[in-house]
């Protein structure tokens, strides 16, 4: 029997699913075959507009429009010409339903799940040849594949990039490469920001004083400089640490937080109580946002 088995969307630029039809089937060859469309996902900017790649009993068909793709998986036997109304019909509801700024702005995996309710009724009616006379104008589609026929990817061509792919995919998605995304800054957390700059700029300037004033007294403690500029990288190193996803990433604050603290405490005889008190605060607020801002989880897969 021939019909249309499976579909995703995806962004063009990084591969980011954006939404799938669920689907329980538990076919080996289909399962095979979704692990094709994952590593395609990730280099659809590659390829031409249109594509076609067969899997074994099924065949993969793809588009892409304004940095959107559109994936499906169809038995082999199924019209070509139907394979492709089908995405072009995806296509133009989905441009029409979803703003292109909001489809750049998406973070998470499945951001647009709902769009799964018109996936699955396009693919019955797909499914149902006779429901599509009057909804569809097959010819325009036959005369479109004849004057540009989808390139034909080969198996060969798929495996050469599905190693690099798959690592590359599990870097964004699982949680393991130090480019993984955090959730969004919050006011609290600007604000720490803000605060430990401020801070750092402070270290910064007196520790530029101090230099002065060893060049102009002989006498001065060099130790202070190294104090002052020690403060300074340790705030920059807070900020970063907040901005970006690391290994080890509370540890690294907390001892970011304690090397503000003896720093501080050294330089005791330069600042009044309220001073070390306030860069003290500073820092211990900025550690606890780095706390709360935490990686993005990954999404349900939805049988994907």
């Amino acid at each position: 029997m021939s019909m249309v088995v499976f579909a995703s969307v995806v962004r063009v630029k990084d591969g980011l699913p954006l939404s799938a039809s669920t689907d329980y089937e538990q076919d080996a060859e289909l399962q095979e075959t979704k692990r094709h469309i994952k590593t395609l996902s990730k280099k659809l900017g590659q390829f031409p507009d249109r594509c076609s790649l067969k899997s074994g009993p099924y065949n993969v068909n793809f588009t892409s429009s304004l940095g959107v793709g559109y994936l499906m998986v169809c038995t082999a036997n199924y019209p070509n010409v139907l394979a492709f109304c089908f995405l072009d019909e995806l296509q133009r509801e989905f441009i029409v339903t979803y703003e292109p700024k909001r489809i750049g702005s998406a973070v998470r995996p499945y951001s647009f799940i709902e769009f799964d309710t018109f996936i699955q009724k396009t693919k019955q009616r797909y499914n149902n040849p006779r429901s599509l006379s009057t909804k569809i104008n097959l010819s325009d589609m036959q005369t479109e594949i004849k004057l540009r026929p989808p390139y034909a990817l080969s198996l060969d061509e798929l495996q050469a990039l599905n190693g690099f792919s798959r690592n590359e995919s599990s870097a964004k998605y699982n949680g393991i490469a130090p480019t993984q995304l955090l959730e969004p800054v919050s006011l609290p957390g600007v604000v720490s920001c803000v605060l430990t700059v401020l801070c750092g700029g402070l270290n910064l300037l007196r520790g530029v004083h101090a230099i002065e004033s060893i060049l102009q007294n002989d006498g001065e403690d060099f130790n202070y400089v190294i104090a002052f500029f020690l403060g300074t990288a340790a705030c920059i190193y807070q900020c970063c640490l907040f901005a970006y996803f690391s290994v080890w990433r509370s540890g690294k604050s907390f001892l970011a937080f304690a090397l503000i603290c003896l720093c501080n405490m050294y330089l005791y005889e330069l600042r009044n109580v309220w001073q070390i008190l306030f860069h003290v605060a500073v820092a211990a607020f900025m550690t606890f946002q780095i706390r709360l801002r935490q990686p993005i989880g990954k999404a349900p897969d939805y049988n994907v």
